[in-house]
């Protein structure tokens, strides 16, 4: 009798192992993939910080000229320490003013790695950023009437940045979030 029980945990220690290790192997994969994933989550927090801070930056200055979009462009990227803006990222800054409905670009500076256009429009070749250079701001309604109000500035930061998963299983989910770079726009 106690030699089969004996037989019998024998046979069955192995059967544990395995189970344990297909349940192990999943539970690895779930929180490498939630690793990443919250990774990407807080990436695209800093970069919506990132971008309102840079048109806050642009439009304390109230000059519109290229110092005050310099020093918001090294704001934005000083500010930037747990992400590398310079070698995985772009910033744009442009200065917009409202001439009686008409947008226009007065001043547009760019700094990073990526190579990506202002989803706002560019500045003409001339530098004059005539209306008919397809500049499209976000129309804000308010009591006045539209944001940025006739022959005011709007201050307009871009951010693009280039996630990449750092586990071996993000990289081989591909979080959807990772396809195109993290965009955000502000402006003040």
């Amino acid at each position: 009798m106690l030699n089969n029980w004996i037989s019998k945990s024998r046979d069955q220690s192995g059967q544990a192992l395995i189970e344990f290790m297909f349940v192990a192997m999943m539970l690895l994969a779930m929180l490498f993939g939630m690793i990443d994933f919250c990774r990407a989550i807080s990436t695209r927090q800093v970069i919506i910080n990132l971008a309102r801070e840079g048109a806050n930056m642009a439009a304390r200055s109230g000059s519109g000229d290229t110092a005050a979009i310099s020093n918001a462009i090294a704001a934005v990227i000083g500010a930037a320490s747990p992400l590398s803006i310079t070698s995985n990222g772009q910033v744009i800054v442009s200065a917009v003013v409202n001439i009686n409905g008409a947008y226009v670009i007065t001043n547009q500076m760019s700094q990073g790695k990526l190579t990506y256009a202002s989803k706002i429009g560019l500045l003409n070749a001339t530098g004059s950023g005539l209306a008919g250079s397809g500049v499209t701001m976000p129309i804000v309604a308010t009591a006045a009437g539209a944001l940025p109000q006739p022959n005011q500035t709007a201050y307009v930061a871009e951010i693009y940045y280039a996630f990449k998963p750092t586990t071996p299983i993000g990289r081989l989910i591909n979080i959807s979030m990772t396809n195109a770079p993290l965009y955000d726009v502000a402006y003040f």
